[in-house]
């Protein structure tokens, strides 16, 4: 398996608002891109061996104890996200909560875990309920621990 720099990442495409919020996030160390419309964001970088290249994507995020917690919601589209799809494939990871980051292994919550943090998030952005019910899929519900 070829090693991914996860220090190096690809962001997202220019002239969308994730581009904008993550360049915020950065230029600031996140004292302006931390809370996107009330909620805490941390910026999530994953190893996409399709591409030979790390991915970075802003995404909310809650905490359980030390575990960050992120939802693989994609608007409620029928399809994973990108980044959900390169972390199921490689658990490794990069994490950066302000101008904090570090490394961290994800995994998809159980189906006993779940429930409980699913209401952590729902906590924090009402909407994850909607995107559920608005698709097929079971809209997955990663942890990641720092290693």
């Amino acid at each position: 398996m070829t090693t991914i720099d996860l220090d190096s990442p690809l962001d997202p495409p220019a002239g969308t608002w994730q581009e904008e919020h993550l360049s915020r996030y950065l230029r600031t160390g996140g004292q302006d891109g931390h809370l996107w419309h009330g909620a805490p964001t941390l910026l999530l970088t994953t190893c996409d061996h399709g591409l030979g290249r790390a991915r970075r994507t802003p995404l909310i995020y809650g905490r359980d104890g030390d575990r960050y917690l992120v939802i693989a919601s994609a608007g409620g589209r029928d399809e994973h996200p990108i980044w959900f799809r390169n972390l199921s494939a490689d658990p490794q990871v990069r994490v950066q909560v302000f101008e904090e980051s570090f490394p961290g292994r994800a995994r998809t919550a159980t189906g006993d875990e779940k429930p409980r943090l699913w209401k952590i998030m729902t906590a924090l952005w009402p909407d994850y309920d909607g995107y559920q019910a608005g698709t097929v899929r079971d809209i997955p519900l990663v942890i990641i621990e720092r290693i």
